[in-house]
């Protein structure tokens, strides 16, 4: 439905030449466009940003988003604070909170993240003194801390930033240790970690333990308001790739956290596949 919605859009934009402000209404029976909501003008008449819906809805169906996630976002394709806030991500949120870090995506051998901070023992503890993140993610991680430090808990820093050299070691020892099939499901090949970025963390015991103490709890309820994200959830290693690591959270920012909560039911993956695809749609426009 979704690529015959956006094949319509784009014959009807170019077969009618339309602008900007053109009243669907005058070119189609907008109730026959299923799941299209519109804006209404002080007219009252039905209007729609052709270009802006078609790259929206490419990007959910390039994206490969499931139904109800398409859903949302099909909901929002005319919602003004839908379009601003995903506006101000791709333009004023550092590109490294979103870029996309998965199988398919990866980094340069030679990307090194900017401003990386040593981690020390402060409001949270670390397991190891060879630890480094980004500054902005540090100050986010000593907030996130903090508040939990205020209900009696201690967050655990077990692993950061790791170089594509130290990726290159710990994925070849997977392999030699269990097979490539087998390591691939929880470990990344070199420039395919997000711990690249230099903003992302292994809480705990780096087991899905984490997910039953008291940290782990309060981490999965409280991590998006500081702007962290758990990258790979229980259920999903279908959509990531990955099986469940409940430990591993990434920082995206709290816009880009607020965004993956409200339009993609707090699935890191399906908001990063769609903001990678719509920017891509933006820059060859």
């Amino acid at each position: 439905m979704f690529r015959f919605v956006s094949v319509c859009f784009v014959l009807l934009f170019f077969l009618t030449c339309v602008t900007d402000g053109t009243y669907i209404d005058d070119l189609y029976d907008i109730n026959e466009i299923e799941n299209i909501p519109v804006r209404t003008s002080s007219d009252n008449r039905s209007s729609v940003d052709f270009p802006n819906v078609i790259r929206i809805v490419m990007a959910a169906d390039n994206a490969l988003l499931p139904p109800n996630i398409k859903s949302v976002i099909t909901n929002n394709i005319s919602n003004q604070i839908f379009n601003n806030e995903l506006n101000f991500i791709l333009q004023n949120v550092d590109r490294y909170f979103w870029i996309l870090v998965d199988k398919e995506n990866s980094l340069s051998s030679d990307y090194i993240p900017q401003n990386l901070v040593h981690l020390q023992d402060s409001s949270f503890r670390v397991n190891r003194n060879d630890l480094f993140l980004r500054s902005i993610a540090v100050t986010n991680l000593e907030e996130m801390s903090i508040a939990a430090a205020a209900e009696g808990l201690t967050i655990i820093v077990s692993s950061a930033y790791r170089s594509y050299v130290s990726q290159e070691q710990i994925y070849t020892r997977n392999v030699n240790q269990m097979g490539r099939q087998a390591a691939d499901r929880v470990s990344a090949r070199p420039g395919h970690s997000q711990h690249q970025l230099g903003t992302t963390v292994d809480f705990g015991s780096i087991t899905n333990a984490f997910a039953q103490t008291r940290e782990g709890r309060w981490i999965t309820a409280n991590a998006s308001s500081f702007g962290w994200s758990l990258s790979y959830p229980d259920g999903y290693e279908h959509v990531t790739g990955y099986s469940w690591e409940s430990w591993h959270y990434r920082y995206v920012g709290k816009e880009v956290a607020a965004f993956i909560d409200k339009y993609f039911d707090g699935i890191q993956q399906y908001a990063l596949r769609f903001l990678h695809e719509y920017s891509k749609l933006i820059q060859n426009n």
